[in-house]
């Protein structure tokens, strides 16, 4: 039995009223809310004053790169990271050494992730080692407790393969089937973006077109098969018309969109570095423009980072030679806040939505992502919208320092993160 705790004095994300309440926690879940100081008493005190108590934030996208890869991150330090970000729930993605495409394996992750600062569950990949040739067993991995199955790092560019695994989605209830939208021969060599900037560094660029051309074939297969098709990581505005055009027409498709891609462009580069370097790259202004429209008219359902840690010594290299992937999943709250709420371009509630809820219904997290009310799981994060701060790589958890977001003055931190009821994060601070 867990110890009782009273978030107290904060205002609760989703609650009318506009005054400062109180919330407690009793056995991992929400058991009252009353009143400022109307709870005292009742468990440890968690102080919220000044701050907004909203769901734990869910991240659909992380590379925590175990197995196989420990030494950028592993289940410890990206949970870790993730939590002190407010999350209380990622998904980690299966291109790990070996591959997540089998039953034992996604057990062994998750029975490491039980012991970590916040919910882990694992994605599994869609054909058998990431290869494109043969499809995994779904049905093994679907009882594993798999929802959503991936090759993300590299596209399966079969059709026929495309069908079949969304066919699967479609007899699996809460199946995804989810695509990193890039058609392998387009993009084969290409280190960035291919316009003006790949021109002026001489490096092979990555056509927008790629992934438009996978995400309306795509499209089209989920229409067929009445499967369930995410879009990863979406990065042009000629996937985002096509997946508006889809929405609009009843077809099951999803889409999400990164920090980054919402915010720097294929201009940013030359400042980051390899730090900059990402699959799909960083895009055009028009771009930009385009996926942060997305974001306002249901375009997009989530915000999730592909946090993609690589070690120093394997970003310390040039631009062509260098693994892509950037940081994220501390910074992501704190990131969308400074860019969209407090700069007067979102509302709480729609923030809300693209972190937490929506995310959650994605991946079919019906614990997380709740309203905060009498009975449901105590996921929370207590965020401090006016705490102003700038991440330094010191500061940050993770292994890796591939950050695009070092020296960028933030405004708003989470406080507090409580994951399962239990207070996994106090003043900033791991417990």
């Amino acid at each position: 039995m867990s110890e009782s705790l009273v978030i107290s004095g904060g205002m609760l994300a989703g609650h009318a009223g506009g005054q400062p309440l109180d919330l407690m926690i009793v056995d991992g879940v929400i058991a009252e809310i009353g009143p400022q100081g109307s709870l005292a008493g009742g468990g440890q005190v968690v102080d919220a004053t000044d701050a907004l108590v909203m769901p734990g934030f869910v991240d659909i996208q992380v590379h925590f790169r175990t197995p196989g890869g420990e030494d950028s991150e592993d289940i410890a330090s990206g949970a870790a990271g993730a939590a002190l970000g407010g999350v209380t729930a990622c998904v980690m993605m299966p291109n790990t050494i070996p591959t997540i495409d089998n039953p034992t394996l996604v057990k062994e992750v998750l029975a490491v992730g039980r012991t970590s600062h916040c919910d882990i569950y694992t994605s599994a990949a869609i054909t058998q080692a990431r290869a494109g040739e043969r499809l995994v067993d779904f049905d093994s991995l679907y009882a594993a407790g798999v929802r959503i199955f991936t090759d993300d790092g590299t596209v399966v560019d079969d059709a026929g393969l495309m069908r079949e695994a969304l066919l699967a989605s479609a007899r699996l209830p809460g199946c995804v089937i989810s695509q990193h939208a890039e058609e392998s021969g387009m993009v084969d060599g290409g280190v960035i973006n291919e316009g003006v900037v790949s021109a002026r560094l001489g490096l092979k660029g990555r056509p927008r077109e790629a992934e438009a051309v996978i995400v309306d074939r795509d499209i089209q297969l989920a229409a067929e098969t009445n499967g369930r098709y995410h879009v990863l990581h979406m990065s042009t505005s000629l996937a985002a018309d096509l997946v508006r055009e889809a929405k609009a027409s009843g077809i099951r498709v999803t889409a999400e969109v990164t920090p980054q891609h919402l915010i720097l462009t294929e201009e940013d580069v030359e400042r980051l570095g390899t730090s900059g370097k990402m699959n799909p790259p960083l895009r055009t202004d028009t771009d930009v423009e385009a996926l942060r429209a997305c974001i306002f008219d249901g375009t997009v359902d989530a915000i999730a980072t592909d946090h993609a840690p690589h070690s120093r010594e394997s970003k310390d290299v040039s631009l062509s030679a260098a693994p892509p992937g950037m940081l994220g999943v501390e910074t992501m709250a704190s990131v969308i806040w400074t860019e969209f709420v407090a700069a007067g371009l979102m509302t709480l509630d729609r923030f809300v939505a693209l972190l937490s809820t929506q995310p959650a219904n994605v991946a079919g997290l019906v614990s997380q992502g709740q309203q905060l009310e009498v009975g449901k799981t105590a996921n929370i994060a207590v965020f401090d919208p006016q705490d102003e701060w700038t991440p330094d790589q010191s500061s940050l958890q993770s292994k890796s320092a591939n950050n695009p977001w070092i020296g960028k003055r933030l405004v708003g931190r989470v406080r507090h993160t409580i994951c399962r009821g239990q207070l996994v994060v106090a003043d900033r601070a791991l417990l």
